[in-house]
């Protein structure tokens, strides 16, 4: 398919309107599929004005200082990946958390696109 001059400036303009309503505020993109048996499994993750909501499965003693992550800027659209650093010891009945992390702590800014690495797998 060839495109006159008309055809090319009105893709122009949609790419660009496109460019500019997806850089304000981020937008999750499913990660790499592959070997993911390290990450910790997220039940939900939301992006918000002001940061990334992880939903992980507790028994009862997971905090936020439990979890680590890494960002890797350098991927295209940069990656992050989260992990916990201590076990949930505690013995009740599993239940969801909720843990915040806001884009300035995580390194990124509040705008463009941003993969994370780990499963998502809803509790049922």
């Amino acid at each position: 398919m060839t495109l006159d001059r008309r055809g090319l400036l009105a893709t122009g303009l949609l790419l660009a309107l496109g460019g500019c309503a997806a850089s304000r505020g981020i937008t999750l993109v499913a990660g790499p599929t592959g070997e993911t048996a390290e990450l910790e499994a997220l039940e939900a993750i939301t992006a918000t004005r002001d940061g990334l909501v992880l939903r992980v499965t507790s028994s009862g003693c997971t905090r936020k200082e439990d979890f680590t992550f890494y960002l890797d800027h350098a991927a295209l659209p940069p990656t992050v990946a989260f992990a916990r650093k201590r076990v949930d010891g505690c013995h009740e009945a599993a239940e969801a958390v909720e843990l915040r992390f806001s884009y300035e702590e995580l390194g990124v800014v509040g705008r463009g696109r941003l993969a994370v690495l780990n499963p998502v797998t809803p509790r049922r």
